[in-house]
């Protein structure tokens, strides 16, 4: 029986009860048609190119260019890979990165076989099982949030810290799925409060476009590639800066939301090839002409600006030369 026979016999039987329903027909019909012709229909505009995937499996380590990735909530993700998901702390438990070791980002964590593998110069090949249940599970740190990790073990420890060659002792950890996210909205008030990640700095996304990374390096003496700058993804045929306008973007099946431009900090100064870190440029020159506006400056304070920071609105699979559309309404 539809709406309006049911409101045909209440009226025989019952006046009152007829106009509820009559009215309740009318509020659902109005608020479908609101819906249907108000609803701003989106526009599609094709703004570049994907040129580059890269996925940092730990912290600071070194990044492995892939041709297709899974970009899931809490990132990318290639077999056992996931972005950021290990990470080199201090014994009691606080970040690690190349900020303060700047050797970590010439390490390169791998997975093969069920193993995670560890390679770096003149270091002997380490590898060790992924699942390590038997570990301890340790709380962690990162600028300032509480998270935990799955110790790695004392081999890792020992690799780390030799290869490191500090006199302090370092330990790799794990996050695992079932572990107590940070949310990145609890430092950077700009993200959502339900998004979530493992240990990036904030975002579970960086883009980036290989027009800006080129407008830099024709002001610096010598040129910068784009892993200097940590993406995940880069982007081609557009124009430098470009991608500080594309506040919602499709890429493949992945939908992603802009939610604030990436403030450089002294990691940029370290060499990827190298390991060297001269803590001048390109950061400098970053500084030079790439600073927030004075409005924005109680969200960025003195970082310049380089590259976005996205959450993933619809997750799913991109590859190399996938085109990336503009969504706005």
């Amino acid at each position: 029986m539809d709406l309006w026979q049911l409101a045909a016999d209440a009226l025989a039987h019952n006046k009152k009860a007829a106009l509820l329903i009559g009215g309740a027909g009318v509020a659902v019909l109005g608020l479908g048609l609101g819906y249907k012709y108000l609803r701003k229909p989106e526009k599609v505009v094709r703004v570049g190119v994907v040129s580059q995937l890269f996925i940092h499996p730990l912290k600071s380590g070194k990044a492995l260019s892939l041709a297709l990735a899974e970009c899931q909530k809490f990132g990318f993700k290639f077999g056992d890979l996931q972005d950021r998901h290990w990470m080199v702390v201090t014994e009691d438990g606080h970040m690690v990165t190349g900020r303060q070791e700047p050797r970590l980002v010439l390490v390169s964590l791998t997975c093969e076989g069920g193993h995670v593998c560890l390679n770096g110069p003149d270091m002997e090949e380490l590898r060790f099982p992924i699942r390590q249940s038997d570990k301890p599970v340790i709380d962690c740190r990162v600028f300032g949030a509480d998270i935990q990790g799955r110790d790695c073990g004392d081999e890792a420890s020992r690799w780390l810290t030799r290869y490191l060659g500090a006199e302090k002792t370092f330990r790799l950890v794990h996050f695992e799925p079932q572990m107590k996210a940070r949310r990145p909205a609890e430092s950077e008030p700009l993200f959502p409060k339900y998004e979530q990640v493992a240990y990036p700095d904030y975002g579970p996304v960086m883009l980036l476009s290989e027009s800006s990374v080129k407008d830099l390096s024709s002001k610096l003496e010598n040129d910068v590639t784009a892993e200097r700058f940590r993406p995940n993804i880069v982007i081609s045929d557009c124009e430098a800066f470009d991608e500080d306008t594309w506040e919602e973007i499709q890429i493949g099946s992945v939908r992603l939301q802009r939610v604030m431009s990436c403030g450089r900090c002294i990691f940029t100064t370290v060499d990827p090839e190298t390991g060297i870190i001269t803590r001048k440029e390109p950061l400098e020159t970053l500084k030079s002409y790439r600073l927030c506006k004075p409005s924005e400056k109680h969200i960025y304070k003195a970082s310049p600006l380089f590259g976005q920071l996205h959450t993933v609105k619809k997750p799913g699979i991109l590859q190399v030369g996938d085109v990336v559309y503009k969504i706005s309404r």
